[in-house]
């Protein structure tokens, strides 16, 4: 019984610092688009030419 007495207290911070954590990325909209990053690295970007450079 006297574990309880520190595990309660524990679990109670480590339940806030998530849920802070979760309001934080929230609010600085971290959840917006999830889709769009993942399929960024698919698509080729054009290549920039060099006029300076002969080849």
């Amino acid at each position: 019984m006297g574990i309880l007495i520190m595990l309660v207290p524990v679990t109670l911070i480590l339940a806030a610092i998530s849920v802070a954590a979760y309001i934080w990325a929230h609010r600085n909209h971290q959840f917006d688009d999830l889709d769009t990053p993942a399929y960024r690295i698919l698509f080729e970007e054009p290549e920039e030419r060099n006029e300076n450079h002969e080849s």
